[in-house]
């Protein structure tokens, strides 16, 4: 699967490699463990992403589901037991491609985190680089463009946690 930006950067910021110089925006890949996952959302929340949208479909072909070419990858799934079991699976097969997991971010559906879900994810949490919890923004569900939304403290704490496990800077869309 190729790598699609979602949106275009002004050309006075060039890109960066990861480990590029401190206070600047790295490109970051975002992947959702499965569909519906809120990967398109923070797509548009973050700096410089692409999104690859769901992967889960990938997981049994035999080949990478994507090749993030050294970029900080943050996979995005559901807070519900059987997204946490696809978590685990994309994890595992990203880990097999030597692709790292920069962020776990476990996007709320609005209802409370059933106990299941929490167990597979604290064992989630020595794989990857980060867990983050996006608590849910019903705001974001009614507009086209998430960046119009103004997002409650907790939203905003939780992309700036995204932001420094990436390397990138805390500033929004």
């Amino acid at each position: 699967m190729s790598l699609r930006q979602t949106r275009p950067r002004p050309a006075d910021q060039p890109r960066t490699q990861a480990g590029g110089q401190a206070g600047q925006d790295l490109d970051v890949v975002v992947a959702g463990a499965h569909g519906g996952a809120g990967t398109s959302t923070l797509a548009a929340l973050l700096p410089a992403v692409w999104d690859m949208g769901s992967i889960g479909p990938l997981l049994e072909v035999g080949r990478s589901p994507l090749r993030a070419k050294g970029r900080p990858v943050v996979l995005a799934v559901r807070n519900t037991a059987v997204a946490a079991k696809d978590a685990t699976a994309a994890i595992g097969a990203l880990a097999a491609w030597e692709e790292r997991v920069a962020a776990l971010a476990i996007v709320s559906d609005g209802g409370p985190e059933p106990r299941e879900a929490t167990a597979r994810f604290a064992l989630l949490e020595g794989r990857v680089g980060g867990v983050v919890r996006v608590p849910h923004v019903r705001a974001l569900r009614l507009v086209e463009d998430p960046c119009v939304v103004a997002l409650p403290g907790k939203a905003r704490l939780a992309l700036a946690e995204l932001r420094r496990l990436v390397g990138g800077r805390a500033g929004q869309c």
